[in-house]
């Protein structure tokens, strides 16, 4: 029940939506009960039923159904005299009946209009917080969890949750209002019998409970293959093109079918049970009605219960077993909701990994550098940084290279705090990186990386996501250094023109071009390039490595490369080889030494 609870913080505050409802319910199930009790004095001019003695006083208030009987019969005795004419009788009895039902209809609208207000108001605010802690999560976090499985708790586990917190107020207030408004007149219409239809209530209620409980763990089983079916999709899609090329589309639809075959098991089983409540209610409501057929019958034989009353008794029976089934079903839906809910908090749970300590200061200015002094890093039980002690200064280009798998990019990932070390520390301008505020720190920094990740936006706001207020102005300028601004403007709309899922529109260079032309316009004091040329022809590694040059100057820099040729420039060169520093110079005091680097160099040189 921990799991409910949480799931209905999300519609607060939930008595802004239950107050009216509450209201809108209650007026709801009384005219929807008044619909049944107009249609006795109906019966009892049609058939003849009535012994002709007309109320001559308003009778005294109190809620039954009597009341309302004497109530009509005095208002047809006030209006149409002692004998009235049948034919006006029941035109009047029939407006009442149409107001009444257009009241109950009005009040049931409204009552769902509130309903829906809580519903959406409810997974706006849920997906709100899912994406503010998806953002909020350190980067190690997304190598363990399938990217499908998350976006599945946005869609699919939402959508199931809204239906829980919706299906909370019927079960409170609607489904209970009705059964009870319905066993108010079927007590004043005859005591007797509803004593005797008592008895089958409960038991629809326990049989349909024992379905109800049985739905919990299939729904949450369903809704994780729903995530590994979205996970599989989602890579399907962005390989497309390996999978063409190895004729491998035989084995993935094999697998995705496999899942698919085993979610619909699994939902098959669900319906199977939610769908047997329905069935199971009813057929148990037509038996207690025919048995109550029966008994009511001998009550009317021997004139203790009156023909009109006892065929709307019958009717008003056969409709409570709505509510009953209704409320039944309600259950069942908050069963699946909380379900869905366990894997949405499984995510809102999981501690962000990096925080800000307490007492964290903004990073306003850099001025010194940055240094790596004894840090050590593991992912889980795999150490990759072992003791590696190093200095930036400020203005300085420095390289990392070495073998791959060494550790350079999880190096790189430490200084915007990706991760944070376990053992050591990143000091930036002599401090701690962790003393400073995370957004702080990041928002000095700029990182173009090898792979290049663009949004399916306009070449525009690609370049404006470090600084999305910048004029088009400085976008165009920050494309010019960056050597992008000529490609672009032979696109069909320039800077508006939209580049597709990735940036699929564009060739790998442009998408490396792009990428720096970001980085150009934030302006940042540090900046990290990550094998930013290496997946580059020719043609576009000299493109790229002219812009890069421009961006380098006078700028803080930590640049890992593979292709050794870009980085001898570089003022100090870091060679790093199984988590280890095993080097450190510039290029030509490496070469003298003639260790891992000469080697790397030479390796090269001869391919």
């Amino acid at each position: 029940m921990n799991t409910y609870w949480k799931l209905l913080q999300f519609g607060r505050p939930l008595e802004k939506y239950a107050i009216p409802y509450f209201f809108y319910t209650l007026l709801y199930s009384v005219f929807n009960v008044l619909n049944f009790t107009l249609i006795i004095p109906i019966l009892n001019i049609l058939f003849g039923l009535s012994d002709g003695a007309l109320v001559t006083s308003a009778p005294a208030f109190k809620f039954s159904v009597s009341y309302f009987e004497q109530l009509l019969s005095f208002l047809i005795y006030k209006y149409f005299g002692a004998t009235p004419d049948p034919s006006s009788v029941l035109i009047v009895i029939a407006i009442f009946l149409m107001i009444s039902a257009l009241l109950s209809n009005l009040f049931r609208y409204l009552g769902q209009y509130t309903i829906e207000n809580l519903r959406i108001n409810s997974v706006r605010r849920m997906r709100n917080t899912m994406y503010d802690k998806v953002m909020a999560l350190n980067v190690g976090y997304f190598s363990n969890e399938r990217k499908g499985d998350i976006i599945s708790k946005f869609s699919a586990d939402a959508t199931m949750v809204q239906a829980t917190i919706s299906s909370t107020l019927h079960v409170i207030f609607r489904e209970p209002f009705l059964i009870i408004s319905y066993l108010v007149v079927m007590l004043g219409i005859s005591w007797k019998l509803t004593l005797f239809a008592a008895v089958f209530l409960p038991l629809v209620a326990f049989v349909i409970g024992m379905i109800v409980r049985q739905l919990r763990r299939p729904a949450r089983a369903a809704q994780e293959e729903l995530g590994l079916m979205t996970s599989q999709l989602d890579e399907s899609l962005s390989g497309i093109k390996i999978i063409k090329s190895y004729n491998a589309e035989g084995y993935s639809r094999h697998k995705y079918g496999s899942m698919n075959d085993i979610y619909s098991r699994l939902m098959r089983s669900m319906a199977r049970r939610q769908q047997l409540a329905s069935p199971i209610s009813e057929f148990l409501g037509i038996a207690a009605v025919a048995v109550l057929i029966v008994f009511g019958a001998s009550l009317v034989f021997r004139g203790e219960l009156g023909g009109a009353e006892f065929i709307v008794y019958v009717g008003i029976f056969s409709q409570i077993t709505r509510p009953v089934r209704a409320f039944a079903d309600a259950f069942a839906t908050i069963n699946q909701g909380i379900a869905a809910g366990e894997r949405i908090f499984a995510l809102l749970d999981t501690p962000a990994g990096i925080t800000d300590r307490p007492d964290a200061t903004p990073l306003t200015e850099f001025r010194s550098g940055i240094e790596f002094r004894d840090v050590h890093f593991r992912y889980e039980d795999r150490e990759v940084i072992k003791g590696v002690s190093f200095s930036v200064k400020k203005g300085e280009t420095v390289a990392l290279v070495g073998p791959s798998g060494g550790g350079k990019s999880t190096l790189s990932d430490l200084v915007p705090r990706f991760y944070d070390p376990q053992q050591g520390a990143v000091f930036i301008d002599g401090h701690d990186a962790r003393d400073y505020t995370t957004a702080s720190i990041r928002s000095h920094l700029g990182m173009v990386a090898q792979e290049t990740v663009l949004f399916n936006d306009t070449i525009a706001n690609n370049i404006r996501l470090g600084v999305p207020d910048a004029s088009i102005e400085d976008v165009i300028r920050a494309a010019k250094i960056a050597n992008a601004h000529e490609f672009i403007s032979q696109t069909e709309d320039g800077y508006d023109t939209n580049i597709g899922d990735r940036g699929v529109k564009l060739s790998g260079g442009q998408r490396q071009r792009l990428s720096i032309a970001r980085a150009v316009l934030k302006n940042p004091d540090i900046l990290i390039l990550d094998e930013a040329t290496s997946a580059l022809d020719t043609e576009s590694e000299k493109l790229v490595q002219a812009a890069l040059e421009t961006l380098l100057e006078g700028r803080t820099s930590l640049v890992i490369a593979h292709r050794l040729s870009t980085i001898q420039s570089a003022d100090r060169i870091v060679v790093i080889d199984s988590g280890r520093l095993v080097e450190q110079g510039t290029h030509e005091e490496l070469i003298k030494k003639g260790g891992l680097y000469s080697r790397l160099v030479e390796l090269q040189n001869i391919a």
